[in-house]
């Protein structure tokens, strides 16, 4: 399998402050990319070090905008054969441009947004990923700029369930700063990512690994890393002992195959949940980007199994979409109660039962009082209905 990684570490700007850790993180990235991920690293800026004659993330080096663009074309859209993985990592500033519309851009050493010079657009970045033929493409973006981040959706090309396994993650949201730890040469973000990626074990340190221990990670700063992923694990870096291992397969007893029941929202179910990771993702971004999701169906199609083992079970994980792990979940059938039942999921079960009661009669209220009423046959008039067709006894429509 090849896997080819685009580090780069920005440090000089003509216009901008001038940074101290973009180029140290940046290195420091491409080693661990190397000596444990088996992947081909491409620096910028790349400078030779004369004392032990390898290259690496020039400190004071410039990078212009022409370069950048190449390198990442070359990276997402090469001339041959693309790689199976490709990873692009950049450290450094990050600019919004808000003029009528929001846009992000990665700045190079020689912007300057006075004259309309920003950087690369992350909408064109964007665009890039959803023609490149990469099957697996992962952007690692960590970089602020006076209290403002770039927003990484803009760079998020969407497209869930397309055969592609994709992860992002930037340094943070789209109003925090992002910062360099104290007394260290590295960002917060890229300190983290680093503890993340040295493998401990005789196992692959993926996508899903790496957002577990950033979702852990408690520092003084208030930055909090966002990231969204999709499609089967992407491995990162992995270290296997010299020493062989004795493994012995283990046959369960359980029958993965649950007749015309749905696989739960468990952690049981969702591991022999197989075959719906494409669907699962697309469930993944209605939800990122809308607030309504409806999914119709056949009866035993696998509706129940693809919403609970699938989207719900991804959500409450968090390993997919950033803070979803924090979301409140509520499950319900409507059944021939429907208001009634919905209620009822919102009724703390450790209630007695009057409180369960009166809370029970106070969701109810809120629930009907956000419903509109419908027209009481001793109250309809036709007037009011509009239709030719209506008579009182059956009429169903809005009443005001």
């Amino acid at each position: 399998m090849s896997r080819d990684a685009l580090v780069m570490g920005i440090n000089t700007y003509d216009r901008l402050k001038c940074l101290n850790a973009p180029a140290a993180d940046a290195e420091a990235i491409a080693q661990i990319l190397q000596q444990y991920g088996e992947f081909q690293v491409t620096r910028l800026p790349a400078v030779k070090d004369k004392e032990n004659e390898t290259i690496r993330i020039g400190k004071q080096t410039k990078v212009a905008l022409t370069q950048l663009e190449k390198a990442i074309v070359q990276l997402f859209k090469p001339d041959g054969k693309p790689p199976d993985t490709a990873l692009l990592y950049f450290s450094g500033h990050g600019l919004r441009k808000n003029l009528g519309i929001q846009e992000g851009y990665l700045p190079t050493s020689e912007v300057n947004p006075d004259t309309g010079n920003w950087g690369l657009s992350l909408q064109w970045l964007r665009r890039l990923l959803q023609e490149s033929e990469v099957r697996q493409q992962i952007v690692i973006l960590d970089c602020c700029f006076s209290g403002e981040v770039l927003n990484f959706a803009e760079a998020d090309p969407g497209d869930r369930g397309k055969g592609r396994d994709r992860c992002f993650i930037a340094a943070s949201r789209d109003f925090e700063v992002a910062f360099e730890e104290i007394n260290s040469q590295h960002s917060v973000l890229t300190a983290a990512l680093l503890k993340g990626l040295e493998p401990k074990q005789d196992r692959w340190v993926s996508n899903y690994t790496l957002v577990d221990l950033l979702n852990q990670e408690h520092h003084s700063f208030p930055q909090r890393p966002i990231f969204a992923n999709s499609g089967e694990a992407i491995n990162f870096t992995h270290k296997w002992n010299s020493s062989l291992v004795n493994s012995t397969i283990q046959i369960s007893a359980i029958c993965p195959y649950k007749g015309l029941s749905y696989f739960d929202c468990t952690e049981a179910d969702a591991n022999l949940f197989y075959g719906r990771t494409a669907l699962t993702d697309e469930l993944l971004e209605k939800v990122r980007s809308g607030n309504f999701l409806a999914v119709l169906g056949a009866s035993g199609s696998g509706k129940s199994s693809v919403v609970r083992a699938g989207l719900l079970y991804q959500l409450k994980l968090g390993h997919r979409l950033s803070g979803s792990e924090t979301w409140q979940l509520k499950i319900f059938r409507p059944g021939i109660n429907p208001l009634q039942n919905l209620a009822l999921a919102f009724i703390e079960l450790e209630l007695s039962d009057i409180e369960r009661a009166s809370q029970l009669a106070k969701a109810e209220e809120l629930i009907t009082k956000g419903r509109p009423q419908r027209c009481r046959p001793q109250l309809c008039q036709p007037q009011r209905c509009q239709s030719q067709f209506c008579r009182p006894q059956l009429c169903q429509k809005p009443y005001f």
